[in-house]
């Protein structure tokens, strides 16, 4: 008899130890999972400032370097990546009359392919080397697989979001030059640049919530006075009117400086990130620059931080380490 009731002891004693595992193992998964499904819920979007690829960082891309070796794990694990592209890309073309003018080789066409989502040609250089070269370089883009926005054949092209499915989200860009030269900008019968007259952009947003059916909207506009480190009140009040008309965030670039930040009815407004890859600056101010990360919620909200970058004499991004809040007011 005390060896049956031994055995029976035994045998509960075990049983019990296995539901209570099967319990654990149970709990862990579901945590797990449930873990698992909320970082997925999260959309991680990595903006960064003005890009100009030809000089020195053409040269580099020429021989095989890489001008992101030293900023390349803020990319890491990002869903979309967005960037400035402020160069003509080409090998011929008349350069436009003005102080600087930029002509990328087209072998760093690889190199935006493989790094960037997407990258912004509203800016006052995209169309440096004339109409011809410009077309050329969408041509190329569209048979190489480069997302661009913010440019095109024609005004309604040129005003076309960039739009991402990621985690059962749609989100929408879109770019606008304010900036002269005017002349860049797109028309019904001309290639150029999207121009950031506030009807266009009350438009655009509009449509790409309706016909894209886009869950966010951000804005990415080239604009404001360079070598300026605050916004000046024509880019605050367009950045009001962007989230008036129902854009989320704003994410502005030009100034080849940072400049301020502002939270306008819940929503984050970037005025400047700053140079990201471009040489022949010499001051501190333009060779700084900031890689915004944009962490998008279930429900659309969003949390953010900013590394701050250091370029080198040939243009060349390293970072500098994470900015904390009290020096981003």
């Amino acid at each position: 008899m005390p060896e049956t009731w031994s055995a029976n002891c035994i045998w509960l004693a075990t049983r019990l130890a296995i539901e209570h595992m099967k319990k654990t193992l149970c709990i862990a998964v579901l945590w797990l999972t449930g873990s698992c499904a909320l970082a997925q819920e999260h959309v991680r979007m990595v903006f960064v400032g003005d890009m100009m690829l030809a000089e020195t960082v053409g040269q580099l891309i020429r021989r095989g370097g890489d001008p992101l070796k030293h900023v390349r794990h803020l990319f890491k694990g990002a869903d979309i990546t967005i960037g400035n592209l402020e160069t003509a890309v080409g090998t011929q073309g008349i350069p436009a009359d003005k102080p600087f003018t930029f002509l990328a080789h087209p072998r760093v066409i690889p190199f935006i392919k493989n790094n960037f989502s997407a990258v912004s040609l509203a800016n006052n250089h995209s169309v440096d080397f004339g109409l011809s070269t410009f077309e050329r370089m969408l041509d190329q883009f569209d048979r190489q697989g480069v997302r661009y926005f913010g440019g095109g054949k024609n005004i309604r092209a040129a005003h076309e979001p960039v739009v991402f499915d990621v985690k059962g989200k749609r989100i929408a860009v879109l770019g606008y030059d304010i900036f002269m030269p005017r002349s860049f900008e797109a028309l019904h019968d001309q290639a150029g640049v999207a121009w950031g007259e506030r009807d266009h952009i009350a438009q655009d947003i509009a449509r790409a919530r309706q016909h894209h059916r886009a869950d966010l909207v951000i804005t990415y506009p080239h604009w404001g006075w360079e070598n300026v480190k605050r916004a000046n009140p024509q880019q605050q009040s367009l950045a009001h009117w962007m989230i008036d008309s129902g854009a989320d965030a704003v994410v502005g670039g030009h100034p080849h400086v940072t400049q301020n930040i502002e939270v306008y009815k819940g929503k984050p407004i970037f005025y400047s990130l700053g140079n990201f890859i471009f040489n022949g600056f010499t001051d501190k101010d333009a060779n700084t620059g900031w890689v915004l990360t944009l962490n998008i919620g279930a429900t659309g909200e969003m949390a953010w931080h900013i590394h701050q970058i250091g370029l080198d004499r040939q243009g060349i991004p390293r970072d500098q380490g994470l900015l904390p809040a009290s020096a981003l007011k």
